[in-house]
């Protein structure tokens, strides 16, 4: 009887193992795990906007800062030398274009004169017509009756004289006329350069707008000589020092943005199809094996860098060696939200981690199981 009791009961032991393992093993297939993931956030490579040697350094490496902090100063100087000569060249644009409107001015002016002497010089004209045509009549009556000796030869020559005054006076009218058109001509041309010169009137001048532009560049680079920092996070890799050359546009040094931590989890190819966005996970870093983090699933990498076929020496394509009857999975990478983090926890960029994706919970239950015990 007693050897039956131990076979049942080492029976019931087997089978309860058994099951233990059969539950653990579908908890592990539904439930993806992985202890290859990564603590990530933002890196923001701070780059000056201008070159200079730096005069102010406040910070120190791994200090914590806000938006708007100062991190160095580059030595203002020159681009307030710069701003002064923008702000003159602004004054002295504004004079030139007080003197060229002036200039139009005068050019309308001297079009409206030319103006008034065409229409003086084309009376001058008609007045001198008449009076050629009149001389000319007397003329040629005179020329008839002095051969008929009706009139005497003073008169005659009298007559003739007044007909060639009155054709002088009228070229000299034509000539007059000819250089008034000439000098509206003149005119039109000279208002036209004028106007050209000066180009659109207010505001919308081409050489203010040049002008002010020049100027709100040497205040912005003047501006630039401070560089704040943009959102609040961490110094990290403090390498700069007072009197370093700070060259536009080259990072010199990095702000780890502490408002955009997330975590990268890489799950075998096999698993991830079960994965979807917005599935609950559950986040244990190697530092903090008592402090699980809540987590969402953000999204799931649509490929991985290819390590067959790269380009290798004499350029020819790298292919390392397999192993036939071992197929290793790839590893996919699952960015996962933080949704909730403690305050005694602080993350690293880097640092280890474990995830735990609770697949299915995406909609319905919005509670995160706890961390399994393996998990801690």
């Amino acid at each position: 009887m007693s050897g039956t009791l131990k076979v049942l009961l080492t029976g019931v032991v087997v089978l309860v193992a058994v099951a233990a393992v059969a539950f653990k093993y579908w908890d592990y297939v539904t439930n993806p795990w992985t202890r290859d993931g990564q603590v990530r956030a933002n890196v923001i490579q701070v780059a000056p906007r201008v070159s200079g040697p730096i005069v102010k350094l406040p910070i120190v490496d791994n200090q914590f800062v806000k938006a708007g902090d100062l991190l160095f100063e580059i030595d203002p100087r020159t681009y307030a030398a710069a701003l002064d000569q923008a702000s003159a060249k602004l004054d002295e644009t504004r004079d030139d274009l007080k003197d060229l409107e002036q200039r139009v001015k005068a050019a309308e002016a001297a079009l409206d004169q030319s103006a008034s002497q065409i229409k003086q010089a084309e009376s001058a004209v008609k007045s001198a017509e008449a009076e050629s045509v009149r001389a000319k009549a007397d003329f040629e009556r005179a020329s008839r009756l002095v051969k008929k000796g009706d009139i005497s030869k003073r008169q005659f020559d009298q007559t003739k004289a007044d007909n060639d005054v009155a054709q002088a006076d009228l070229d000299k009218a034509q000539s007059r006329l000819i250089q008034a058109n000439a000098a509206r001509l003149q005119a039109e041309a000279e208002l036209a350069r004028s106007k050209a010169d000066l180009g659109a009137p207010g505001e919308e001048n081409a050489q203010l707008r040049g002008a002010k532009a020049a100027l709100e560049t040497a205040k912005l680079n003047l501006e630039f000589t401070q560089v704040k920092a943009s959102v609040d996070g961490y110094v990290t890799n403090l390498t700069l020092r007072l009197g370093s050359q700070a060259v536009a546009n080259q990072p010199a040094l990095a702000l780890v943005d502490v408002n955009s931590y997330w975590v990268h989890g890489f799950f075998r190819e096999t698993m991830v199809g079960r994965v979807k966005p917005g599935d609950h996970a559950v986040i244990t870093l190697m530092s903090y094996t008592d402090a699980p983090l809540k987590g969402i699933v953000d999204s799931i990498g649509w490929g991985i860098a290819q390590q067959d076929g790269s380009t290798g020496q004499d350029l020819l394509p790298t292919i390392n060696p397999t192993f036939e009857w071992i197929r290793l999975a790839q590893r996919v990478p699952v960015r996962v939200h933080l949704e909730e983090v403690p305050d005694d926890v602080e993350l690293r960029v880097g640092t280890t981690a474990s995830v735990l994706v609770r697949t299915g919970t995406g909609s319905g239950n919005k509670e995160t199981p706890p961390v399994p015990a393996a998990l801690q």
